[in-house]
């Protein structure tokens, strides 16, 4: 979510469909059997959760192909226990596709960021930037040191992430394949728009002795 916008080409509902024409000349003409391979199935080895941006698509930024992200993204990529949809897509991702990654990606300039630092009514949206709000509760003290609006928004944007990574992380989906013997990494990354690179948070966690015994489930 961003309320800034910037310029893009004239799109249209048939240039998308003549879009997609064209790339599936282009990706025949590269491969000729690539759709063929393609319909077999899929076995990606990470699962993406990311901003719902249009500015932050998981396979253009990380220059990898269909088949090999797996992708779940919502507004301010928020990863919270109560999200039918995100645990599902997780443990789908966990124990049916086996993948060996699990990062939480954020964004510079996110919106949702943004609005949830701000004090103004945005909408029913407001009931989920709260869970982003409960992130900066958590950290007030650092944040109340930072003056600067875009530094304060970058630090969230990274806190947002790495808090989002230890949620993944403290899910019983994801401890049971620890438990399993299972090889899983979870991830907190940033990317900024400014420069197009990723920034690794270095937080990575990849066995049950990464998980506060506060959350440990049964295990």
């Amino acid at each position: 979510m961003c309320a800034k916008t910037i310029e893009t080409k004239d799109i249209t509902y048939d240039s998308l469909l003549q879009g997609n024409v064209d790339w599936v000349e282009d990706m025949i003409k590269a491969d000729p059997t690539y759709f063929d391979k393609l319909s077999t199935g899929q076995s990606p080895p990470v699962l993406w959760i990311g901003c719902s941006d249009s500015r932050v698509p998981a396979n253009q930024i990380t220059n990898t192909m269909p088949g090999d992200i797996f992708v779940h993204r919502n507004i301010a990529n928020v990863v919270v226990h109560t999200d039918m949809n995100m645990l599902s897509v997780l443990d789908y991702s966990v124990n049916v596709l086996k993948v060996k990654h699990v990062i939480v990606c954020g964004h510079y300039g996110c919106g949702g960021v943004n609005a949830a630092l701000g004090n103004k009514q945005v909408g029913i949206i407001d009931n989920w930037l709260r869970n982003i709000r409960d992130v900066y509760r958590m950290h007030e003290r650092e944040m109340s040191t930072i003056k600067d609006p875009e530094q304060k928004s970058n630090r969230m944007v990274e806190l947002n992430a790495i808090e989002g990574a230890a949620n993944v992380m403290n899910t019983s989906i994801v401890q049971n394949a620890w438990s399993n013997g299972q090889e899983l990494s979870v991830h907190a990354w940033v990317y900024s728009l400014k420069t197009g690179k990723i920034k690794d948070l270095k937080v990575s966690s990849h066995s049950l002795d990464d998980v506060s015994p506060a959350f440990k489930v049964g295990i």
